[in-house]
């Protein structure tokens, strides 16, 4: 059984379109909600948690219209983009509190708030004022909220923003786990690779249209059907591109300042010689390799194209 399924949904404010006849089926486990900012991601999980009425179309939620349907939010967990707090509460306070809507008791609501803190990794903080909570303590608390009554269905919006790295992977791998104990999680994002470690099946959103669905890797071809551009800062760039020139998978290259900017056909076969000529030490050393293509505008592009 799908865990959400739309049907012709469109929301608009006003004269703006949010969504435009989206009509698609989210099956059980990891999905990546992926499009810039601006597509309608936040639309659709606010469609999805009941928190907007479709302007037109169907929309349901583990098998039950959501709208006007509160007993389905006791089964789904929602983490906002934005952020809405009690700044004097403490996150444990804060949790809590909202943990007991679901009806628990408040020594129940506690416990579930604690097992929730540490696993987001914040059972240190869970007695200090979120106030004082960073950009990356509060995107975690958040996330504790969400999932402290274990929802059937996590929708977190965004969840990685603010998080440095070490957080984003331990948030990427309790996303993964939360997946593999059963349960469906919906996860947005504009940064292609952040979602591909979390899961391979994906919902390409632009403009309030789904432009792509299905497995990441299907889509990431499409990608490499396209002329690839790399970006190459080194200390001799010209050596570089004249072991370039004689590579099949070369289709131009030009130069700037301590750089070389190539298009390839061929970007896996590109990358791999690359590596090769870098570990070999005779081209000098290669500072910095940036490719425009490889971010999520440029799947985009190609898609629409």
């Amino acid at each position: 059984m799908s865990i959400v399924v739309a049907e012709g949904v469109s929301k608009w404010y006003g004269q703006v379109i949010g969504l435009n006849d989206v009509t698609v089926s989210v099956p059980p486990g990891i999905t990546g909600l992926l499009g810039p900012n601006g597509a309608g991601k936040s639309t659709f999980m606010k469609l999805v948690t009941g928190q907007l009425q479709p302007s037109k179309g169907r929309i349901s939620v583990l098998g039950a219209p959501i709208w006007q349907h509160p007993d389905l939010y006791f089964r789904i967990g929602f983490c906002p983009e934005q952020d809405a707090f009690y700044e004097r509460m403490t996150g444990l306070e804060w949790v809590s509190a909202l943990v007991g809507l679901n009806g628990l008791s408040d020594a129940d609501a506690r416990a579930a708030a604690r097992r929730a803190l540490d696993m987001v990794d914040l059972s240190d903080a869970a007695n200090k004022k979120i106030g004082a909570y960073s950009k990356g303590m509060r995107q975690r608390v958040k996330m504790a909220q969400a999932l402290a009554h274990e929802p059937e269905l996590l929708i977190l919006d965004e969840p990685l923003s603010g998080m440095d790295p070490i957080a984003r992977r331990r948030t990427i791998r309790l996303i993964r786990e939360w997946g593999r104990t059963g349960r469906s999680v919906i996860v947005s994002s504009h940064v292609l690779h952040e979602i591909e470690s979390m899961t391979s099946n994906i919902l390409l959103i632009n403009q309030g249209r789904i432009l792509a669905e299905g497995d990441v890797h299907q889509i990431r071809d499409l990608i490499d059907e396209h002329p690839h551009t790399v970006h190459i800062r080194a200390e001799q760039p010209r050596a570089l591109a004249r072991e370039f020139l004689g590579a099949d998978d070369v289709l131009s290259l030009r130069f700037e300042e301590d750089a070389v900017v190539v298009q390839t056909g061929k970007p896996d076969l590109f990358y791999a010689r690359l590596t090769a000529m870098a570990a070999s030490n005779e081209f000098g050393s290669i500072r910095e390799v940036t490719s425009p293509d490889d971010n999520l505008a440029a799947v985009f592009e190609y898609l629409v194209k």
